[in-house]
């Protein structure tokens, strides 16, 4: 067991771009970072020269520093984290660490060091931090050869006003926005492979997301119901989804198939979906709907018909995948963890009454005057209010009053 302090510095990219706001998105990143990492012996997060620091508590061992580092790296806002070890402001103390958080860097070749000093304090300047540590690492480890460029591992070593900081093992995070930076959005969420995906990217812009799921229930099972709390299961891992609406939709599309003309069914549909998110939307003050559309994939998803359900509603809707294929949006989905999930086969309103030759080129006249015969508004209530609400892990949401 090691004699130092473990620590994972969490580094971040966008968020130093920022002005005057900076600490505003420190400080939500840093929230975020306290709640996600409960289940880590976590001591205290503190904010040092331009990024976080996780101290953890003394006796902790490396997997369990490594898992936290793992999930870190995973939530919004991360752009890299760095496992190593807090030490005191002495060479020899600061080449053991280095030695010790070698050792737990994985397989390797070569390495380098990268030294810097954020005090003039330290009378010791950067290079000479990388030419003595680096010559300790290198008679600890005399089968590895010093690189200083593509190295496979880069220890570093970063000296601040009272202790220095010291790791090896580095992961790239997803990087974006602290969840909760952006406001809120609704976003229709599916059993499907696509929306998970493009809710997680409107998280990662700093978004608090609200999901919700059209059920086919009484019309189908509620076995897409159960997918859905699956997969937001996963995304609240790193607070990511903050809440689902499920609404039981099945009987409104019976209504729909038995007095719409067949080839405009999908377009009413996803008009009527559309005005219950905004609703639902509304009541959680949100700014936007998200959905997991990608232009010509199916459809729903041709330009005409875009334009059409767009035409229901007042609120920008947001498209983060219009411009990606099938196949990168799939390697996404393997990438948050929700493919499996989102593979399984489920019934739900997507698959519920669809007519055999759907209408690609949908005109807003022609489906205004066949929407114009139903009792939409009267649906849009009833369907909010028999709307089923479940939380999630989101630290960024604080939830309105009435919708709990």
């Amino acid at each position: 067991m090691t004699e130092f302090q473990r620590i994972c510095l969490v580094h971040y990219h966008e968020i130093g771009l920022k002005g005057h706001n900076r600490s505003t998105f420190e400080m939500r990143l840093l929230k975020n970072l306290e709640a996600l990492l409960k289940p880590f012996p976590v001591v205290t997060i503190h904010r040092i020269a331009g990024r976080l620091c996780v101290f953890l508590r003394e006796g902790c061992d490396w997997q369990t520093a490594k898992d936290a580092a793992d999930l870190a790296a995973q939530v919004p806002g991360v752009a890299r984290v760095s496992c190593g070890f807090k030490c005191e402001r002495d060479l020899d103390v600061m080449a053991k660490a280095a030695i010790d958080a070698m050792a737990e860097a994985g397989d390797f070749d070569s390495f380098k060091v990268a030294a810097r000093r954020n005090h003039t304090d330290f009378a010791t300047g950067s290079m000479d931090m990388n030419r003595i540590i680096g010559s300790a690492l290198a008679g600890a480890y005399p089968g590895k050869r010093v690189q200083m460029k593509d190295p496979d591992v880069t220890v570093g070593v970063e000296v601040v006003q009272n202790a220095a900081y010291v790791y090896a093992r580095s992961l790239p995070g997803v990087g974006g926005l602290p969840v909760g930076s952006s406001g809120t959005v609704a976003c229709l969420l599916s059993s499907g492979i696509d929306s998970p995906v493009a809710l997680w990217r409107l998280a990662r812009r700093g978004a608090v997301c609200v999901g919700v799921h059209f059920s086919g229930r009484p019309q189908t099972s509620d076995a897409s119901e159960f997918f859905v709390d699956d997969i937001a299961r996963v995304l609240e891992r790193t607070g990511c989804i903050a809440r689902v609406h499920t609404v039981p939709f099945g009987d409104c599309q019976r209504e729909i198939a038995l007095s719409a003309p067949p080839p405009l069914r999908i377009v009413m549909y996803r008009r009527l979906m559309f005005k219950v998110a905004e609703r639902i939307a509304q009541l959680e003050g949100a700014g936007a709907l998200v959905t997991g559309e990608s232009l010509g994939q199916v459809a729903s998803q041709t330009l005409d018909n875009i334009r059409c359900t767009d035409a229901a509603v007042e609120m920008p809707v947001f498209r983060p995948l219009i411009g990606t294929d099938k196949l990168e949006i799939i390697g996404e989905a393997e990438r948050l963890g929700t493919f499996e999930i989102s593979s399984q086969d489920a019934p739900d309103c997507c698959t519920l009454f669809m007519p055999r030759a759907p209408e690609t080129h949908a005109k807003l006249p022609v489906v205004l005057e066949a929407e114009a015969a139903l009792p939409v508004e009267r649906w849009v209530e009833e369907l909010v209010e028999a709307a089923e609400v479940r939380d999630y892990a989101c630290p960024a949401y604080k939830p309105k009053r009435g919708r709990r």
